[in-house]
């Protein structure tokens, strides 16, 4: 029993069975479907990229790198805690590892959003304003602190609210394509 299910032009025969069929009269190559048996190239990344940072303001771009310090900052926070955390002799061991996998974690919402920022994504300004907001409070705490905190939060402070400045700002909106309350065209 043959189960070969080629046509004579070395197609196969989608309906199966055995039955053969020939090239498609319709098309020059034969595919029935349209499909063109050509292969497209892929697109250049580093072109998509140029063209992308091209188009970007400067504002979107300081805001994306103010949120990624922000994270990297974090992130590195969340890592130095975890290590104490095992390493050293902390009041409570898994107290200590737990606030440092959550702040590790908690590192990827800034980050997300400097990557989706850069990349001009209108979903991102969400996140990035959230982490801005959330930050003012733990800048004004360590403001308060009599320690060497200060000087963090003056600067968790500064870069807060500079990100907040340089995301609401309206060449930042429109380069995200965030329309305003009325707008919805």
């Amino acid at each position: 029993m043959n189960l070969d299910t080629r046509n004579p032009a070395g197609r196969r025969n989608p309906a199966g069975g055995g039955k053969r069929t020939g090239p498609c009269p319709h098309r020059a190559d034969g595919y029935s479907s349209g499909v063109s048996s050509e292969q497209n190239p892929a697109p250049d990344h580093a072109d998509t990229a140029e063209a992308g940072a091209a188009g970007r303001p400067r504002r979107l771009t300081y805001a994306a790198v103010l949120a990624g310090l922000e994270g990297v900052a974090l992130g590195a926070g969340g890592l130095w805690v975890l290590v104490l955390g095992l390493t050293g002799s902390p009041d409570d061991r898994q107290q200590a590892v737990t606030l440092g996998v959550t702040l590790a974690v908690l590192a990827l919402l800034p980050l997300l959003a400097a990557r989706g920022l850069l990349l001009r994504r209108s979903w991102s300004r969400g996140p990035a304003v959230i982490t801005q907001i959330m930050a003012l409070p733990i800048a004004y705490n360590l403001l308060k602190a009599d320690s060497m905190a200060i000087p963090a939060g003056i600067a968790l402070a500064v870069v807060a609210v500079a990100a907040l400045i340089l995301l609401v700002n309206g060449e930042t909106t429109r380069a995200l394509g965030i329309k305003g309350p009325g707008r919805a065209e």
